[in-house]
């Protein structure tokens, strides 16, 4: 990685990380260049079956041993993408470990910080430096690889193990949102080690605090965005969306209120069905959901509140550097 265009704090931070930074990339190379042979082969594998007249469906006699391994085949680049989107919900922890322990929490142990503000560096600069050179590489890397993710989820549709989009760790590894992440946990850790001034204990609080960030805004995604409500007769046909994720179900009474759901109402026993929604007033059912034209509203809503959020931390932490340091 060169250096040449650097100067001042910010060179000093890619030479001293230069060997993690260098093997970061080499293992996200390396993981990117998995997933594509994994790819590569079951697209092979899949040309092959085509000509061999058997099929997944409806499989016949002399096809069983084909078959079976044309779809273990799709069932291990399936695993390939299971993988790589659980290292994209892990990746912004790390970026978050990295600055708040080796970036700014071993430095503030040590006492090596002193060095940088003895050279003309002033402590907002040495901050600044610390954030910036990681948030520009967070920036590009993982927007690489949520582009990589969306291409790989996409083959992965083209299978017999298809995952929905609105799953956690798929929604969590494409989109806007993995660079979102990424960068409030670069702020956070930051705040964390300027806060704890300590490597382990700062690498820990960041964790923690991702686990609860991902918590929350998992069980609150689904209200990011207006959902969509289709109605319909009681006991009546519906064709529910391809690829929309359902947000909740129930009834609904000739007034327009909702019911809960129909496991709580008229479901436990009445032999009467007709009787107990007559006695409710239930005319109708309805379901919420989020069709798949919401990813993007979702994704951009999600990211702007991780992006606030990340302003914030980063606020909070030139305050504190400023009344520590100052």
């Amino acid at each position: 990685m060169s250096t040449i265009a650097l100067r001042g704090p910010e060179r000093v931070v890619i030479r001293q990380h230069r060997w993690t930074l260098w093997t970061v990339g080499v293992l996200a190379l390396a993981g990117i260049a998995a997933v594509v042979a994994t790819y590569l082969w079951t697209a092979s594998v899949s040309d092959a079956f085509a000509g061999t007249g058997c099929s997944a469906e409806n499989t016949v006699r002399g096809c069983g041993d084909t078959v079976r391994h044309f779809l273990d085949t799709e069932l291990r680049f399936s695993h390939a993408i299971d993988y790589a989107d659980l290292v994209m919900m892990l990746l912004p922890a790390f970026i978050g470990m990295f600055v708040a322990g080796p970036l700014i929490g071993r430095e503030l142990e040590s006492g090596t910080y002193k060095i940088s503000w003895s050279q003309s560096v002033s402590p907002a600069r040495w901050l600044a430096a610390k954030l910036a050179v990681p948030g520009v590489l967070a920036l590009a890397g993982v927007s690489v690889l949520s582009a990589f993710s969306a291409w790989a989820w996409s083959r992965g549709t083209e299978t017999h193990y298809p995952v929905d989009w609105y799953e956690r760790e798929v929604y969590g590894a494409m989109g806007t949102v993995p660079v979102g992440y990424a960068l409030l946990m670069l702020a956070f850790g930051a705040l964390a080690g300027l806060l704890l001034r300590r490597t382990v204990a700062a690498m820990i609080a960041t964790v923690v605090g991702y686990g609860v960030l991902v918590v929350a805004l998992n069980n609150v995604r689904i209200h990011l965005w207006p959902v969509r409500t289709a109605t319909f007769p009681v006991g009546g046909d519906f064709r529910f969306p391809g690829a929309a994720a359902e947000v909740g179900q129930g009834w609904l009474t000739s007034g327009g209120t909702r019911l809960p759901a129909p496991s709580d109402i008229c479901m436990d026993a009445p032999a009467d069905l007709d009787k107990c929604l007559a006695d409710h007033d239930i005319t109708r059912s309805y379901i919420d959901y989020h069709p798949a034209s919401h990813f993007w509203p979702l994704q951009l809503v999600e990211t702007g509140i991780l992006l606030v959020l990340a302003a914030l931390a980063v606020t909070v932490a030139f305050r504190v550097l400023g009344r520590r340091h100052g």
